[in-house]
């Protein structure tokens, strides 16, 4: 059960940081994870999946900056970040105090390579997130274009406990009752959690249940096959090299936005020790 803090009164709050934006709401999934949103800058435009620089004013009075993907998709009024909490963290030990009506750092040059213009066309696209990684995934799975291009979704995605998969979890069940994607979405996601530490349904690395082939043959779906599917990856940085060794061994190519291929990775990722 997830709790919505209320909104502040935001004319409580002067406007002193540069590149200020508001918080309108924070919600906390477990004491490691929470959610918040902020006002969109009029001038910036987005493509679902790619990460701004956001954080605060550090102690030296110079800003304290972290990459961030933004969670909601290209559309949405406002933007939505997913983070870890890290006690002794630069940034997020102060950044998971923020409230409704307090003010964070926002620079609006949004970048980032997990985006549909840095793959080639497919027919299955996998999106593979562990942890905090599933952000830019809960914007691309909130995009008409995703499914627009492919006629399966497949979304993995990987945690120690059962409480850190619920953001995700949402995000999936909201989507088939979403006005705008609800009918597009149908029958095409397939959503697949796992924990490695609390007992649950399915427990494993993702990487471990592909090399077995277990992920296959519980979804029904085919090993990998670069003339079909494509991939996007978003996770620790051993995360994604193990993801990328698979993936490379099924004869898939890295893409980027200036050689689109098969399968793409986030490398800006914010993990331990922010």
């Amino acid at each position: 059960m997830t709790e919505q803090t209320p909104v502040k009164d935001k004319a409580a709050t002067p406007v002193t940081l540069p590149d200020a934006q508001t918080v309108t709401s924070v919600t906390h999934y477990t004491d490691r994870l929470f959610a918040f949103r902020v006002t969109r800058p009029k001038s910036l435009r987005f493509r679902s999946g790619e990460f701004v620089m956001i954080g605060l004013m550090g102690d030296n009075g110079r800003p304290l900056l972290r990459a961030y993907s933004i969670a909601s998709p290209s559309w949405d009024e406002e933007l939505e970040f997913y983070s870890i909490k890290v006690p002794d963290g630069p940034l997020t030990s102060r950044l998971q105090h923020i409230q409704p009506g307090d003010e964070i750092i926002l620079r609006p040059k949004p970048v980032g390579t997990l985006v549909h213009d840095a793959l080639l066309p497919g027919t299955r696209l996998w999106m593979f997130a562990t942890g905090t990684g599933f952000a830019p995934f809960a914007s691309l799975l909130r995009d008409p274009e995703t499914w627009e291009k492919y006629d399966e979704v497949v979304i993995t995605h990987t945690c120690r406990e059962v409480g850190e998969l619920t953001y995700g979890r949402e995000i999936v069940e909201s989507l088939k009752d979403d006005e705008l994607i609800g009918e597009l979405v149908g029958d095409k996601l397939k959503y697949y959690p796992t924990t490695t530490r609390e007992e649950s349904p399915k427990m494993g690395r993702i990487t471990t249940l592909i090399e077995s082939g277990e992920v296959f043959k519980d979804l029904g779906i085919p090993p990998l096959d670069p003339a079909v599917d494509r991939a996007m990856v978003c996770g620790s940085l051993a995360f994604n090299l193990d993801i990328k060794a698979l993936l490379e061994k099924a004869g898939l190519r890295e893409g980027a936005n200036s050689d689109p291929a098969e399968f793409v990775i986030e490398k800006a990722f914010v993990g331990d020790g922010v």
